[in-house]
């Protein structure tokens, strides 16, 4: 159902607060408690009809409603029929049947009803008012849509002769509708990072806006009013200088330009290339710019002009200036300082000063460097490596007496190793001692006591009686010997080498010779 119609009072209300404070259409729904559109939809009326703030004096509420919905005041003025709108849309949907036809029908029941004029303007009002669109103007070089096609095209593996599906990277610019289409491998973020880092290149600059789909590789939170957008996305817009606008969710209008784009291209490059066949990526791209180009010099009906020559015209003189370097793609995550002060990013440990234990920081991972932020400030940097498991500590990240958590030093860790028994306290400063720093020792240890509290003590010291032999160093390992239950001849030499009760039906060893 329509949205109730504001009283007067509180239109002014809006109308105050967005021309005389300049307050967002955000902040003036918020405020008067109705949502952004309809803010935006009561500023548009007040425009349309001439209306600034302050309002004249002389304009009571009366007036301004006249002013503001024309054809509903001259509707109650005049007093004359409706037609039932309802009605009309159903039989707007009958073949052959025209507007026309049923104005004429609606004044041969009510000679003195409205004109064909009114009864065409009345009905665009009542629709608009049951599915509003709204047909957007794009200023040029302001705005550029983008998606992923719906199709795939495939590419053939040189190697095996499996074919894989590739993705269609499309987008097109607002004010002269040139088309952009890229493969890419998938729609997973580095691809679509790529995609629009190659898309600014060919387009020579960067569009003030972007409006992208809600695909989880741009928005991590599809919410209509306060959506989230993927860290490295707009990273990504902030080095080029550009803005992300999601379009909302479930609705296609508000990225129409590219979802009729789309459809261009599957029917032009898609279909054209259907029975071709192409062994990379690099090979399938360079038939698309082939394609894409002829698509994009073609004169359009109606405009006399081709997207390119369009483009070149009103895209391209406002641009934003293409930026270099081109922008390296990295991925953000969040973790947590472990008590060794490292940070783990793909399978690698890496060091952080060590007063940030326990700490949750922004780790940025780039193709050549890790980067780690606390705050929003850079605290540490890496060059990547590639190697599992390993760590990569800076001596400045160390402390020199471990004045902050002290608690857990080498010492106390083998005290700790000690109340299991001899073999734990032995594994565990084995470990310690192939460390490079004690430190990075310690997340094993704790790893393998804790699993006193599944296995129990006695079990526990019999596996690490097994780890000493077999030189196990491993969380893992320790934990497979147990659910293995590969410690228990250890259990059986322990129990051997126990002095046997005193009882007085035992004769002990004495009694042999």
């Amino acid at each position: 159902m329509p949205t109730e119609r504001l009283s007067m009072r509180r239109i002014r209300d809006v109308l105050r607060l967005k021309f005389e404070a300049g307050l967002s259409d955000r902040s003036v729904g918020g405020a008067v408690g109705i949502s952004k559109g309809a803010v935006a939809a009561y500023v548009y009326r007040a425009r349309a009809a001439g209306l600034s703030w302050p309002l004249p004096a002389e304009l009571d509420d009366t007036a301004l409603e006249r002013r503001l919905f024309p054809g509903q005041a001259a509707l109650e003025a005049a007093g004359r029929s409706v037609p039932q709108w309802a009605s009309v849309e159903r039989e707007l949907r009958r073949r052959g049947v025209t507007r026309a036809l049923l104005w004429q029908e609606y004044r041969a029941q009510h000679p003195d009803g409205f004109g064909y004029s009114w009864f065409c303007e009345a009905y665009d009002g009542w629709k608009a008012q049951v599915s509003p669109t709204m047909r957007q103007s794009h200023v040029g070089g302001e705005k550029v849509f983008v998606d992923f096609a719906g199709d795939t095209m495939g590419v053939v593996d040189p190697q095996s002769g499996e074919i894989w599906q590739a993705k269609l990277f499309v987008a097109c610019m607002g004010a002269s509708s040139l088309v952009f289409a890229e493969a890419r491998a998938s729609e997973a973020l580095a691809d679509w990072l790529g995609a629009h880092v190659n898309l600014f290149a060919a387009l020579g600059g960067v569009p003030k806006f972007v409006v992208c789909d809600n695909l989880k590789a741009a928005v991590t939170n599809p919410d209509r009013y306060d959506p989230g957008l993927n860290r490295s996305y707009l990273e990504m817009a902030e080095h080029y200088g550009t803005t992300i606008l999601p379009a909302r969710p479930g609705k296609p209008r508000d990225k129409a330009k590219v979802e009729q784009s789309v459809l261009l291209v599957e029917r032009w490059i898609m279909a054209r290339l259907r029975n071709a066949r192409f062994f990379s990526l690099a090979e399938l791209n360079v038939a698309i710019v082939v394609l894409t180009a002829e698509l994009n010099a073609k004169i359009m009906r109606g405009f006399g002009a081709s997207r390119a020559e369009l483009f070149a015209s009103l895209d391209m003189p406002a641009l934003q200036p293409l930026r270099t370097p081109p922008y390296a793609f990295a991925r953000w995550r969040r973790c947590r300082v472990g008590l060794d002060y490292h940070v783990e990013a793909d399978g690698h440990w890496y060091s952080v000063p060590y007063g940030l234990i326990r700490q949750l920081l922004d780790v940025r991972i780039g193709e050549a460097t890790v980067e780690v932020f606390h705050k929003g400030e850079r605290i540490a940097s890496h060059a990547r490596v590639a190697n599992r498991r390993g760590h990569t500590t800076i001596p400045e990240h160390m402390p020199s007496a471990h004045r902050h958590h002290a608690q857990w030093t080498p010492v106390r860790l083998l005290e700790e190793a000690g109340r299991i028994g001899p073999s734990a306290m032995a594994l565990c400063d084995a470990v310690i001692r192939a460390r490079l720093h004690p430190e990075q020792g310690f997340r094993t240890c704790l790893g393998i006591l804790g699993l006193a509290r599944s296995y129990g003590a006695t079990r526990l010291e019999a596996a690490c009686a097994r780890g000493v032999t077999i030189r196990a160093r491993s969380v893992g390992s320790i934990r497979s010997i147990l659910q293995n239950g590969l410690e228990r001849a250890f259990l059986d030499e322990e129990a051997e080498r126990q002095p046997p009760p005193l009882h007085g039906n035992i004769r002990g060893g004495g009694y042999f010779h």
